[in-house]
Order: C-alpha cells, then structure tokens, then sequence
C-alpha cells in the first residue's frame, strides 16, 4: 500500500542533515523533494501546496533535543502534519437511530460499492454485533441484485430481495418496512453506478436519499484513481449530504493521492479503506495509522487488532499450552500457523505493519515469498494425517508420493522437512526454563543476514525466497 509514496519519502526525510535547530537551509532540499513525492503521488495540488506550508512554518527555528537527530524531528512534524491532512482521528459511523439505522451506499460503477456493502455488513455483525439487513437499488447493472444476495449468504446476513422492473425508491421503501419487523438494526441500501457522473444519476440519487433519509450517506471510490477520487467525491457531495468515504483497492494503490487529497477536498471524512479482495477486508481509516504506514513506521496497532479478530483464541491456546508442556511441535502445528499467518493477510500484510519492515517486505514480494508459503501448504495438505502428527516416518518412498500429490520436487519436501525439525528444535527450547529468551536467540539465528541473523545461520527463518528455509510460528 502506497509503496512509492513511502520510498520517496523515507529516503528524502532520512537526509535532513545539521544542528541544534531546523532552518530553512537545511530543510530547503527536503521540502522540495517531499513536494515531489507527493505530487508523483497524484496528491491534488492545493493539497501538497498547504501541506508543505504547513511543514515549513512548524519546522523552521524548531529546537532539535540532544536525544533527538534533526532527521527525526522534521520526521515527527511531517507526521503530523499527514495526520492532519487525512483527518486526525478515525470518525466511526453513527448508527444512533431508531432502528433500522439506514446507510446508503454511492459512487461510480465499478468503484466496489457492492463489495463494500458486504464487507461493511459483515464488520457490522461480527465486531458490533449488529443484526443486519442487505437490499440493492441498483436496477440498472445486470447481475447486481444477485452478486449482492451470493455476497450477503457468504458474509451471514439477511438479505431483502428485489427486481430489475422495481421502482429504486419503492424498494428501499419495503425494505425499511421489513427491517422495523424484523428487528434489524442496521440497513444498508446498495445503490446503482455510472460509468460517469451524471444528472440522471445524480437525480435518482437524491430522490432516493429524501425518500429514505439515511443516518450515514457513505462515498465509495476507488483509491487507484488518485486525485480523481477526491474531485469525483466533491461532485457527489455537492448534490448529496455525504457523511464519510470508503476508500476501495487501497491494497493495490502504490501511490497515495486519494488518501491524502479526499478528506481536504471533500471535508469528509475517510471512514473505512478496503484492503484486499475477500469480505473481512475493510479496515476502520485511522489517519495516523495510515501516516506511519506510509512513513515507514509500521502499524502495530492494526496488527494487533487484526489478531484479536482474526486468531483463533482457542487454537492459539491449545497450541501455547502444547508448547509449555513440552509435547513437541508436529506438522499439524506447522499448518495451523500458516493458516494463522495467512487469516491476517499473509506475510505481506503483517510485514507492512511492523516498523521499519516496509522495505524487507517488498524485497520478500518480489522475491515471491507467498508463493513460498502456498507451496509448503501444499505439501503438508498431500500428507497422510500420521505423516503430519510424526514426520519421522517419512521415508523416500512416501517423500516421493507427497512430492507429487502436491505438485512439487523432492527437494522441496526436504527444505520442509529440515524447516520444521529447526522449529521443534526451537519450539523445545520455548517449553524449559528461561525458555522465551532462548528462544529469542534462536530466532535471531535463524533470521537472514541483514536481520540479525548471520550468513552462516541455518538457512534464515523466513519461507523460501524471503533467504532461506525457517519457518515463522504465529500465534
């Protein structure tokens, strides 16, 4: 997410250079190439014009404390200042109404409002713990009504039906009705796109939303359309009262521009960002969560929200209590971290949140580490339940079957093999006195050169591709 914007300006900030004090010769450079990296970004540029005004007044004469390198205060001021232009803090939706609390759904065809809907609906139910209500008023697009009601079964919400031949309004209408019966507390309207915006659409939509009268008017746009994102926002909510943006296809936009641009253009606030295709992947916006993504500072507090929803606490435990008592670490275990890993958006995902991983991550990407992790999946998937709970009885025949059950070579069961024998080494170790420290150590021997780990270190503890053959547990 947001990769180039990120480069450019970790490794522009990291040159502030001088003193005890910030001025303007020694910010000058920098300044200039962070208005670059922003306009490169597609950031709109009254956006990138207040923002490096606003840096340049905080940063001038700004004391640098001996704790402190210049570097890192003029660092510290950007960041701010980022929080700033995104929206200080993340404004969660307002569902205080008499139920159902009714949110609309807008934007262009194609900007993924059918997908948001079931992602949202799906948030709503599992961290609200909301009864929710799914309906489309989109009679135009063939298939919509259908593509939202697959999504509602997979995501386990209700969903109220409709038909190309009904009035949008009338539907929304009936809707509401069977909502208030059925105790919902939540109903979200899908409603239909154009390729453009344009007075016909614009005039449907308002009709709908005097007619309905929705607590939350959300924004749906794609963040890879850059600038365009923030302008075709501001057309929308120059007819309709918006409430807040969803921001889509966040995981694939290396640049940044909508991010930085919506909240400014618009004045609306960005309430949630989509990261990835599947429905669990809507994240709550935090402006400065967001910020210290982009400058490289990780996001801890994601991960550890994402673990808390997406681990499951009763395996992590067995498994935790499995370790202390010291009965070994089989391949079963082996799997369940990777299914583990792979619930909380991979390697990539969790490496992209931890401080100063941004780079190793995309040296792990198109070192195609994932691919890596697929493919040990793979071979323990091709395993006889016996061969997983002891791997000791894996011989060259059986090593030969499971190779070709799973698509692979010999070797790659080996790699495998020896991963997990140093894992259940290390695993051991965990189980006895002072355990966590030793285990420590040896993860860091086990981590590639450039992490801590030596060049003589047994393979690195990272999948292959990433430098090597250990494997990371997860709990």
């Amino acid at each position: 997410m947001f990769q180039n914007l990120s480069e450019r300006l970790t490794q522009t900030l990291r040159s502030v250079t001088g003193q005890a004090k910030l001025t303007e010769d020694n910010i000058k450079g920098t300044l200039r190439e962070v208005r670059m990296a922003l306009l490169e970004a597609d950031v709109a540029l009254p956006v990138v014009k207040e923002f490096v005004n606003s840096v340049k007044e905080r940063a001038v004469g700004t004391e640098v404390t001996k704790s402190l390198t210049p570097g890192q205060v003029f660092v510290k001021i950007v960041n701010e200042e980022m929080v700033k232009v995104m929206g200080e803090a993340n404004e969660e939706l307002n569902l205080a109404a008499q139920p159902p609390a009714v949110v609309m759904m807008a934007g262009l065809q194609g900007a993924g409002k059918t997908t948001s809907v079931a992602k949202l609906s799906r948030l709503l139910r599992e961290r609200q713990k909301k009864k929710v209500l799914v309906v489309s008023a989109d009679v135009y697009r063939p298939a919509a009504i259908k593509q939202l009601e697959t999504l509602a079964d997979e995501v386990e919400v209700d969903f109220y039906p409709s038909s190309p031949d009904q009035d949008p309004v009338d539907i929304v209408n009936a809707a509401t009705q069977h909502a208030r019966i059925q105790h919902h507390d939540v109903l979200l309207v899908d409603t239909a796109g154009r390729l453009h915006v344009d007075g016909e659409m614009m005039d449907e939509i308002k009709r709908l939303h005097a007619a309905v009268k929705p607590v939350e008017t959300l924004f749906v746009v794609d963040a890879m359309t850059g600038q365009d994102a923030a302008n075709t926002a501001r057309a929308f909510n120059e007819v309709l009262p918006l409430t807040g943006v969803i921001l889509t296809k966040a995981d694939g936009d290396a640049r940044g521009g909508a991010a930085l641009s919506v909240r400014h253009i618009t004045g609306k606030p960005i309430k949630f960002i989509g990261m990835g295709e599947k429905t669990d992947a809507l994240e709550p916006f935090h402006p400065d969560r967001i910020a210290s993504r982009i400058l490289g500072m990780g996001d801890v507090l994601s991960l550890i929200e994402e673990a808390e929803h997406k681990i499951d606490k009763d395996k992590a435990e067995k498994f935790a209590q499995k370790i202390k008592k010291g009965r070994g670490f089989d391949l079963e275990d082996f799997h369940e971290q990777i299914q583990q890993m792979k619930n909380m958006g991979g390697m990539m995902g969790m490496m992209q949140k931890l401080p100063g991983m941004g780079q190793l991550a995309e040296a792990a990407q198109s070192a195609n580490a994932e691919k890596g992790i697929s493919q040990m999946e793979a071979i323990i998937n091709s395993m006889t339940p016996h061969e997983r709970r002891h791997p000791d009885v894996i011989s060259g025949s059986r090593k030969k079957r499971i190779a070709a059950g799973s698509g692979t070579q010999i070797q790659d069961v080996n790699r495998l093999l020896k991963q997990h024998k140093q894992m259940a080494k290390m695993m051991k170790k965990f189980s006895g006195k002072g355990g966590m420290s030793k285990m420590m150590r040896g993860m860091k021997g086990m981590l590639p050169p450039g992490m801590g780990g030596g060049p003589g270190g047994p393979g690195g503890g990272l999948p292959p591709g990433l430098g090597g053959g250990g494997g990371f547990p997860f709990k």
